[in-house]
């Protein structure tokens, strides 16, 4: 259960917010007592944000100035950051031979590339020390898959920028770590999961047998984002049903 007094006074932005795992996030952080700006270049992300009392900036994490947008918004509302939750993605890549210039654009600038800008522009207005940083990665950057290349690679860059960044900011008091999803059922993965051979694949092939729900997700951001966690910096933790640790169903 959410411990409401955990995240007491916090303020959080939490991008790719509109739902899915990102309005998980939002409300599990909302239910522990954080004030939270939920951004998504979706317009439904302000009836979300209005459902748990919250504020929101409808903007694409892929605008050049999205970051600084979302660090005036905060600190015109709340005064203060505290917590910067990086989820906004995109999925459906390809293989390699099928990836256009254009596609891998896509994926690196919205996947890798935007989570950087943005949290260059409000790493400045983060607490030291006290400032927490939580990206989402996907086991997809950890282990190889079919057909994701321009998504994997960029989702283990996003695990590689964790790891770097929390080296560079653990002496200044700021915790950065990551949660590595498995397979979780949200609008996103919604088509795949007719595929057979994805279901095979990624269902069949959790030990847990079943997908995970954004709740699955966003209560180990929480974790993170916490005082629990004051020890913890650097880490990427999958949140995958066992399916890195022992790859296969029912036996």
């Amino acid at each position: 259960m959410p411990d409401p007094a955990r995240s007491h006074g916090k303020v959080a932005i939490v991008t790719g917010a509109a739902r899915g795992i990102g309005e998980a996030i939002a409300e599990r952080l909302a239910g522990e007592g954080a004030r939270v700006l939920l951004v998504d270049l979706l317009p439904e992300v302000e009836e979300t944000a209005r459902r748990l009392g919250q504020v929101a900036l409808i903007r694409s994490v892929t605008d050049r100035d999205a970051g600084q947008a979302m660090a005036d918004a905060a600190l015109a509302v709340f005064g203060r950051i505290d917590i910067l939750v990086n989820n906004a993605g995109i999925g459906g890549s390809k293989r390699l031979a099928e990836s256009d210039d254009a596609l891998i654009d896509r994926f690196i600038d919205t996947n890798l590339a935007a989570v950087l800008r943005v949290t260059r522009a409000v790493l400045a207005h983060l607490p030291r020390p006290g400032g927490r940083i939580v990206n989402i990665s996907s086991i997809f950057g950890i282990t190889g898959y079919p057909g994701t290349t321009a998504y994997a690679v960029a989702k283990a860059g996003i695990a590689q920028f964790t790891r770097q960044l929390a080296g560079e900011l653990a002496p200044e008091g700021i915790r950065v770590n990551a949660v590595a999803p498995g397979l979780i059922a949200t609008p996103m993965t919604a088509g795949h999961m007719q595929n057979a051979l994805y279901r095979r694949l990624m269902v069949e092939g959790t030990p847990m047998e079943r997908p995970g729900t954004p709740a699955d997700i966003a209560g180990p951001v929480a974790f993170l984002a916490s005082d629990d966690a004051a020890f913890v910096t650097g880490a990427v933790l999958p949140v995958d049903g066992g399916f890195l640790a022992a790859r296969h169903g029912r036996v």
